[in-house]
Protein backbone atom coordinates (compact mmCIF):
# COMPACT_ATOMS: atom_id res chain seq x y z
CA UNK A 1 0.00 0.00 0.00
CA UNK A 2 1.25 3.40 -0.90
CA UNK A 3 1.36 6.13 1.38
CA UNK A 4 -0.35 9.50 0.48
CA UNK A 5 0.18 12.72 1.58
CA UNK A 6 -2.83 15.42 2.00
CA UNK A 7 -2.20 18.69 1.59
CA UNK A 8 -5.74 20.12 3.52
CA UNK A 9 -4.59 23.66 2.57
CA UNK A 10 -6.15 22.27 -0.41
CA UNK A 11 -9.21 20.95 0.78
CA UNK A 12 -11.40 23.76 0.17
CA UNK A 13 -14.24 24.50 2.91
CA UNK A 14 -17.74 24.38 2.42
CA UNK A 15 -19.99 27.04 4.40
CA UNK A 16 -22.48 25.02 5.64
CA UNK A 17 -26.16 26.28 6.27
CA UNK A 18 -27.13 28.42 9.54
CA UNK A 19 -24.46 28.58 11.43
CA UNK A 20 -22.86 25.06 11.47
CA UNK A 21 -19.35 26.40 10.69
CA UNK A 22 -17.68 25.20 7.40
CA UNK A 23 -16.03 21.88 6.64
CA UNK A 24 -13.88 20.43 4.05
CA UNK A 25 -13.20 16.61 3.56
CA UNK A 26 -9.13 15.66 4.25
CA UNK A 27 -9.78 12.14 3.75
CA UNK A 28 -11.74 10.19 1.66
CA UNK A 29 -12.22 7.63 -0.83
CA UNK A 30 -11.90 10.35 -3.61
CA UNK A 31 -8.92 12.32 -2.16
CA UNK A 32 -6.41 8.92 -1.14
CA UNK A 33 -8.32 6.18 -1.63
CA UNK A 34 -10.32 5.49 2.21
CA UNK A 35 -12.90 2.84 2.34
CA UNK A 36 -13.52 2.76 6.05
CA UNK A 37 -13.07 6.09 7.15
CA UNK A 38 -14.13 9.90 6.19
CA UNK A 39 -12.05 12.80 8.09
CA UNK A 40 -13.22 16.35 8.16
CA UNK A 41 -12.28 19.65 9.57
CA UNK A 42 -14.34 22.06 10.57
CA UNK A 43 -14.04 25.35 11.75
CA UNK A 44 -16.91 26.97 13.88
CA UNK A 45 -16.47 31.16 14.57
CA UNK A 46 -18.61 33.43 17.56
CA UNK A 47 -22.10 31.92 17.43
CA UNK A 48 -21.60 28.75 15.25
CA UNK A 49 -22.75 25.12 16.30
CA UNK A 50 -21.61 21.73 14.88
CA UNK A 51 -23.96 18.84 16.11
CA UNK A 52 -23.08 15.61 15.57
CA UNK A 53 -26.08 13.08 14.79
CA UNK A 54 -26.92 9.81 15.31
CA UNK A 55 -25.42 7.82 13.14
CA UNK A 56 -26.56 4.15 13.12
CA UNK A 57 -23.83 2.05 12.30
CA UNK A 58 -20.81 4.22 12.04
CA UNK A 59 -18.55 5.31 15.17
CA UNK A 60 -17.27 9.32 15.70
CA UNK A 61 -14.67 11.32 17.07
CA UNK A 62 -14.22 14.87 17.52
CA UNK A 63 -11.07 16.65 18.33
CA UNK A 64 -10.59 20.02 18.99
CA UNK A 65 -7.41 20.76 17.29
CA UNK A 66 -7.59 24.67 18.36
CA UNK A 67 -9.97 27.31 19.85
CA UNK A 68 -12.15 27.13 23.23
CA UNK A 69 -15.77 25.45 22.86
CA UNK A 70 -18.64 23.53 24.47
CA UNK A 71 -19.12 20.43 24.25
CA UNK A 72 -22.88 18.96 25.24
CA UNK A 73 -23.25 15.00 26.21
CA UNK A 74 -26.66 14.09 26.97
CA UNK A 75 -27.68 17.52 27.88
CA UNK A 76 -24.87 18.31 30.07
CA UNK A 77 -22.43 20.98 28.86
CA UNK A 78 -18.65 20.99 29.07
CA UNK A 79 -16.26 23.71 28.58
CA UNK A 80 -13.18 22.18 26.19
CA UNK A 81 -10.10 23.19 24.64
CA UNK A 82 -7.65 22.17 22.14
CA UNK A 83 -6.45 19.10 23.08
CA UNK A 84 -10.07 17.78 24.32
CA UNK A 85 -11.88 15.07 22.48
CA UNK A 86 -15.26 12.89 22.34
CA UNK A 87 -16.00 9.47 21.14
CA UNK A 88 -19.52 8.69 19.62
CA UNK A 89 -20.73 5.07 19.08
CA UNK A 90 -23.24 4.03 17.07
CA UNK A 91 -26.50 6.28 17.76
CA UNK A 92 -24.75 8.14 19.80
CA UNK A 93 -25.02 12.40 19.13
CA UNK A 94 -22.82 15.46 20.95
CA UNK A 95 -22.96 18.83 19.94
CA UNK A 96 -20.04 21.66 19.66
CA UNK A 97 -20.47 25.25 19.90
CA UNK A 98 -17.38 27.92 19.91
CA UNK A 99 -17.00 29.61 23.19
CA UNK A 100 -13.83 32.26 23.05
CA UNK A 101 -12.10 34.58 21.00
CA UNK A 102 -10.34 32.37 18.39
CA UNK A 103 -12.54 30.02 15.89
CA UNK A 104 -12.66 26.40 16.86
CA UNK A 105 -11.28 24.20 14.64
CA UNK A 106 -12.35 20.08 15.03
CA UNK A 107 -11.10 17.53 13.56
CA UNK A 108 -13.78 14.89 12.72
CA UNK A 109 -13.86 10.99 11.93
CA UNK A 110 -16.06 8.77 11.19
CA UNK A 111 -16.11 5.41 10.74
CA UNK A 112 -18.29 2.70 9.57
CA UNK A 113 -19.42 -0.48 12.22
CA UNK A 114 -17.27 -3.17 12.03
CA UNK A 115 -19.60 -6.49 10.54
CA UNK A 116 -18.73 -9.99 12.02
Amino acid sequence: MATTHIDTALCQPVKLPGSQGAVAEIVNRDLCGAKNVVAMLRRLDGGERFDAGSLEDAHQLLYLIEGAGVITLENKDFEVSGGAGVYLGPRETAGVRQAGAAPLKLLHLVVPKVKA
